[in-house]
């Protein structure tokens, strides 16, 4: 259904698609945030089905929120407007575009996993379990 409405707002609007540009597809993500809360939805309760809605929520945000704040920071160097390199600074013009997202969506997993793994070895030391 997405791919027809932007085949016609590319047919009919041009301006419109034009300014629109990859926003039109990022519509299936949001499907795709409401079909697993749907799902989640249908198995469990009404409050736990909240607390799970608000977590995710959460979580998304949160996870838009860093990369987007490290772009921002690589693209410009500024955050919220604000400077921080100085003059001298030479922007990376990849992390403003969109394959400059996903080189920092897997920075920021790389990272996650790094630390989680981390933590996980820790524990299992301390249990005194070896891990092959």
């Amino acid at each position: 259904f997405v791919t027809l409405v932007e085949m016609i707002v590319k047919a009919f609007v041009p301006a419109l698609y034009a300014s629109l540009g990859m926003f039109i597809p990022l519509i299936v993500v949001n499907c795709i945030i409401l079909a697993r809360a749907e799902a989640f939805a249908s198995k469990n309760g009404v409050l736990l089905s909240a607390a799970d809605g608000l977590g995710m929520g959460a979580g998304f945000t949160l996870a838009i929120t860093v990369i987007g704040i490290i772009r921002e920071l690589l693209g410009n160097g500024s955050v919220f407007g604000l400077s921080l390199f100085g003059e001298g600074f030479e922007p990376m013009l990849l992390s403003i575009m969109a394959p400059g997202g996903f080189l920092v969506f897997g920075l920021v997993l790389g990272v996650a996993n790094y630390f989680m793994n981390k933590a996980e070895k820790k524990k299992t030391e301390e249990k005194g379990v070896i891990r092959a």
